[in-house]
């Protein structure tokens, strides 16, 4: 007799830039979650499906990489905590990833959480490749105070250490329940989203301070084409000063944006770009409840 199936949704939380979307792209194998060394890149809940079978066993892995937790500061960083909340109240395995230098930070709805939930927490003590044995230890013994009889795993998301045995845990706490997406699927985002995530992950890796922050990229046409992808796009800023340095001098800035994300988009979609980007202002768009709906982050 065949086993029965299981499946479940698998979140990824924790503080910015402890390494989730490293992780994320590493457990499902497939580069779904912009990286950059700045916080917050993330805003978006991204789901990635993983299909298998282990030890006679089916099943399907959702994972699903979630923004940094953070105290809002504008209404984006509000629809960013949401994504975050959602993910834990349909998280049947919640994976809180932290690093050897990170410390807890008491966020109000996540201690409440964390004191109360019934999900079993696998914490991820991540980037043990930076750290020698006896820090190591150091922070072990920290995060064990902080999530007394949670399991904690050293891990680098980076150099795949210990990734297996995330695995072997997920598998064992999964429910006995039916696939809930189609196994042919990845991912739950469009390509639109993807093309507007790789283009905004390039100017968190080209520009400084409040420049990555302050953009949104949305694509506002995506035509396939046999032996081509046509892509165009706008780019928000909140400031005319931050169009400037968008730009940069004689639009070397932008274009060397455009070079890298094409580069990208064509590894990603496998076929040859065309690309445009125009630049909009749109002052204090953070902070607009409705233009922040328009942009696809929700409020509710």
């Amino acid at each position: 007799m065949a086993s029965p199936h299981k499946s479940g949704f698998i979140s990824i939380i924790g503080k910015p830039n402890v390494g989730k979307s490293t992780l994320m792209n590493a457990l499902v194998g497939e580069r779904l979650s912009i990286v950059s060394s700045k916080a917050q890149t993330t805003r978006h809940r991204i789901l990635g499906m993983l299909n298998g079978e282990f030890e006679g066993t089916p099943y399907q892995i959702v994972y699903s990489d979630t923004p940094g937790v953070l105290m809002p500061k504008y209404e984006l960083h509000k629809s960013m905590m949401q994504f975050v909340k959602s993910s834990l109240e349909d998280a049947d395995v919640v994976l809180y990833v932290t690093d050897v230098f990170d410390e807890y930070e008491d966020l109000d709805f996540l201690t409440n959480w964390k004191d109360h939930t019934d999900t079993p927490i696998l914490v991820l003590l991540n980037k043990i490749d930076l750290v020698g044995t006896e820090k190591l230890q150091e922070r072990l013994d920290y995060w064990g105070q902080v999530f007394p009889d949670k399991p904690i795993l050293p891990i680098s998301a980076l150099e795949l250490v210990h990734l297996d045995q995330i695995f072997e845990h997920i598998v064992a706490k999964l429910p006995v329940h039916p696939p809930f997406f189609d196994p042919e699927e990845l991912t739950d985002k469009p390509e639109k989203f993807f093309a507007s995530e790789i283009i905004r992950e390039k100017i968190f890796m080209n520009y400084k301070k409040e420049i990555p922050y302050s953009c949104e990229v949305v694509v506002t046409s995506f035509k396939e084409e046999p032996t081509i992808l046509r892509i165009a796009t706008e780019i928000y800023v909140e400031r005319v000063s931050q169009r400037a340095i968008l730009i940069g001098h004689k639009g070397e800035s932008i274009k060397k944006v455009g070079i890298e994300a094409r580069q990208d988009l064509e590894k990603f979609f496998g076929k040859k770009v065309f690309l445009e980007q125009f630049i909009k202002v749109e002052p204090d768009w953070r902070a607009k409840a409705d233009k922040l709906r328009s942009f696809g982050y929700s409020l509710d």
